[in-house]
Formats: structure tokens, sequence, C-alpha cells
């Protein structure tokens, strides 16, 4: 095989020298190009067939294999063990800042909880339910004081029927 080039100055069919071809190609033709460079270069394809080569294994290439495997193993545990607990910090302040907001909406909650419990236990509205009621205060033989206990120490006793299975 060649390059198109050599394939077209082969046209004539005579091998001349490159400075005789060029003073021919100048007198018999005016628009012909001059020759390239590389010129005469020919390339051909070899066919190689390697289907019938077999690999010897190395001894030395399956120890290299592992040891650089083992380095890598040894670079990634000291590669982790440095980065673990910088991770492990970020990873506790995102989690206490969460804690911070949860605790600060916790107390806003309580707060409003507050006032709102303030403003149903007030005297002004509860005296407004009472006369929507119609409920009185009650009168002084109506109220009984706990000062008085029992000898046992119990403010009220239950009252078993006679009958019952308890009191036996």
């Amino acid at each position: 095989m060649a390059t198109l080039a050599a394939y077209f100055k082969r046209s004539d069919g005579v091998a001349v020298s490159a400075s005789r071809t060029a003073t021919a190609r100048a007198e018999s033709d005016p628009f012909r190009l001059r020759a390239l460079p590389n010129d005469d270069i020919y390339f051909y394809s070899k066919r190689i067939d390697n289907s019938r080569i077999v690999r010897e294994a190395d001894p030395a290439a399956r120890g290299e294999c592992w040891s650089m495997v083992g380095a890598a193993a040894v670079l990634l545990m000291l590669g982790a063990s440095i980065i673990a607990p910088h991770v492990a910090s970020v990873l506790a302040g995102y989690s206490v800042e969460r804690l911070k907001l949860e605790h600060q909406a916790l107390i806003d909650q309580k707060r409003e909880l507050d006032v709102q419990e303030a403003a149903l236990l007030s005297p002004e509205r509860l005296n407004s339910l009472a006369k929507a009621q119609d409920l009185a205060s009650p009168k002084s033989e109506q109220v009984v004081h706990l000062d008085n206990a029992g000898a046992d120490g119990s403010f009220a006793k239950v009252q078993v029927p006679a009958g019952s299975p308890a009191r036996e």
C-alpha cells in the first residue's frame, strides 16, 4: 500500500530522479503540483495473530498487588480515623442547634399556654360565667373546713353498707 500522493505520482510509470522529475513536470505541465514531503514512503499492514500466545504468571506481581491493596486499606483507615471526629462534631453541632430551636419553640408554646390559662382563670371571667349560669356564692354553713382531720389523719371515710362483702 502506498500513500495517496505516491499513487498519483506513479501515473507516468517511469522512475526518474527527484530533480529531473521536478523540471520535467514544470516543462510538461505548469499547473501540476510539486512533490509532497515524504512522498516516497510506503506503509504496509501486516496481520499478527496473538491468539496462541499465553501470558506467563509473574509471582512477584501477585505480591505487589496484595501489598498495594493493604497499603490502600491502611491509608483509608487512617483517613477515616482522622475525618471521623470532625464529622461527629459537626453532626453533634447540628443536633444541638436543632434542640435549641425545639427548646425555644417549647418555651414560646408554654408562654402562650400560660397566657391562655391566665385568661381562662381570671376572676372577671369566672364571675361573668357564674352570673350567666345563675350561680351564687356559698353560704357560711355550706363551707366545710378540713382542719379537723380524724385521729388516724384521714379527712373522709368511705361508708360501706352493712351487708356488703367488703365489710366482713
